[in-house]
């Protein structure tokens, strides 16, 4: 497993998506999320996107008003994930036209899917943003 959590986070260092790929409890999960944002978050432009937590390497990115945070295994490579940080971003502004903060908030369900069809138990099984959108598409046309 190379992908341990995905995390969306705003600039106030609200979540406002988790999703976790090993099993930690909620406790857990508020305690990491609040270091690691905090961490993160008071970090400048100038500083490098890999922050090391912990056991995990936390590499991040920032679109607009929202960080993109993935924690992975010390031995993944943080270029690769970048790059899938900037597929997800690309596969949602697809979907959303630009995707915001408020895209996230009012279609949380839609923005799960398309993790969910990426990755599956920490592992990246899906890069066709097309392969990734085809079934949220045929939800919304039979709805």
């Amino acid at each position: 497993m190379g992908i341990r959590f995905i995390l969306m986070v705003n600039k106030q260092g609200q979540t406002r998506l988790a999703q976790y790929y090993e099993n930690l409890t909620l406790e857990e999960r508020r305690a990491l999320e609040g270091e690691i944002v905090r961490k993160c978050l008071a970090r400048n432009e100038q500083q490098c996107s890999f922050v090391e937590h912990r056991n995990y390497k936390i590499v991040y990115r920032r679109y607009a008003s929202l960080f993109f945070l993935v924690g992975v295994d010390n031995d993944e490579n943080e270029l690769a994930i970048l790059e899938f940080i900037h597929l997800l971003v690309e596969t949602m502004d697809r979907h959303f036209g630009n995707v915001c903060e408020l895209d996230i908030m009012f279609h949380l369900e839609k923005a799960h899917f398309m993790l969910e069809e990426m990755v599956m138990n920490g592992c990246i099984v899906e890069t066709s943003k097309s392969n990734i959108l085809s079934p949220i598409q045929l939800m919304e046309k039979s709805s």
